[in-house]
């Protein structure tokens, strides 16, 4: 049985007001300055994960820092503080630290807190681009639109993810637009897919012009704040949010019945798994990066996997054909009873038609 430990954060103060319910009264101001003295904190132990190939646990361990502490705060604090997190979860038997949210964002994705550790060390961003992309695909299968022929719009392009997300589509799409605020990397990336795969991608900084125009959005910025409004979105379009916290307002699933918002980094675990913690999914579902690190665990694969800026596509569909044979899968589509299959959306195939009727 492989063990592993996986590094949380509050993505507001209600999630840490959760766990510490005094926080509740008093200022905010004073919660973030006694959230930056903390030390990381146990959340729970994981249990029950199992297939027919393996088996694995672990624990949950806190860095209490909001996104924008992460990101505001002097990058040597948040690092040692996410350092202290996973020797923490090290203590408690993990032999693989994988890194939540913002915590594999910070300083250079993953690379110094690897450094730092005598136990492996992965973002779990190699599942989520699998994952994101597997979704996306059935997606447009289900509602009868061909992936080479749609509008695509990446927003966070220059990330990890997003810059994964965007080589490997190159090679199915014909029509792409990359979306990140550095130009000067975002044009690298561009003339690196014009290279490998012969497409033209345009890029942009600005995403109010290309989302109008998207058949396909995957958005998985690094933004502490909702970048995506309803009135952005093209009649019928898929979107797809990876990013936590969410780039997606949430009045878009509430407002804008004919946009299919799909859930392109959840998954369902094999076995009876307890989280014994509650991080806002149904029971049973997790988060790619989260599956990530317990698929490497199970396999005992204890080695540094998806860490660095750039992933390694072949890592990508290894990570993918792991999870398949462990018998992880992906939720399907979130709506306010749970979750559909994606085989079920040709029933209502007709409500996201880009069609105007």
């Amino acid at each position: 049985m492989g063990n592993f430990g996986f590094i949380i954060h509050p993505l507001c103060i209600s999630d840490f007001s959760r766990k510490f319910p005094l926080a509740q009264k008093l200022p905010e101001k004073l919660v973030k300055k006694i959230m930056e003295k903390m030390p990381p904190v146990k959340v729970s132990r994981i249990t029950g994960i199992k297939s027919e190939t393996g088996s694995a646990e672990g624990c949950f361990v806190a860095v209490p820092l909001l996104p924008e502490q992460m990101l505001g705060l002097p990058t040597e604090l948040v690092l040692d503080k996410i350092l202290k997190a996973c020797r923490r979860a090290r203590d408690m038997g993990a032999q693989i630290v994988g890194l939540g949210a913002f915590t594999s964002v910070v300083g250079d994705k993953g690379l110094s807190i690897a450094r730092g550790m005598d136990i492996s060390v992965t973002t779990g961003n190699s599942y989520t681009v699998a994952t994101a992309l597997e979704a996306v695909r059935r997606a447009c299968e289900a509602t009868g639109r061909a992936l080479e022929d749609a509008q695509i719009v990446i927003v966070g392009a220059n990330g990890s993810i997003g810059s994964t997300c965007a080589r490997i589509l190159s090679r199915e799409a014909r029509f792409m637009t990359l979306v990140s605020r550095d130009m000067e990397r975002l044009e690298k990336l561009a003339a690196e897919i014009m290279r490998e795969t012969g497409l033209a991608v345009h890029t942009t900084s600005r995403a109010e012009g290309p989302l109008k125009r998207a058949d396909v959005v995957i958005t998985v910025s690094s933004s502490v704040d909702t970048i995506i409004f309803p009135g952005h979105l093209k009649k019928g379009a898929i979107v797809c949010d990876v990013a936590r916290p969410r780039d997606l307002s949430a009045q878009v699933a509430k407002t804008r019945k004919d946009v299919l918002v799909i859930e392109g980094g959840v998954v369902k675990v094999p076995g009876d798994v307890n989280f014994n913690f509650n991080f806002g999914l149904p029971p049973g579902m997790c988060y790619a990066c989260m599956a990530e690190t317990m698929i490497l665990a199970m396999e005992g694969r204890f080695e540094n996997f998806s860490i660095g800026s750039r992933l390694d596509v072949e890592k990508v569909n290894e990570i993918w054909e792991l999870g398949e044979k462990h018998g992880f899968k992906l939720a399907g589509i979130r709506g306010p009873e749970g979750f559909t299959a994606y085989s079920q959306l040709g029933k209502n195939a007709a409500k996201y038609s880009p069609k105007v009727r």
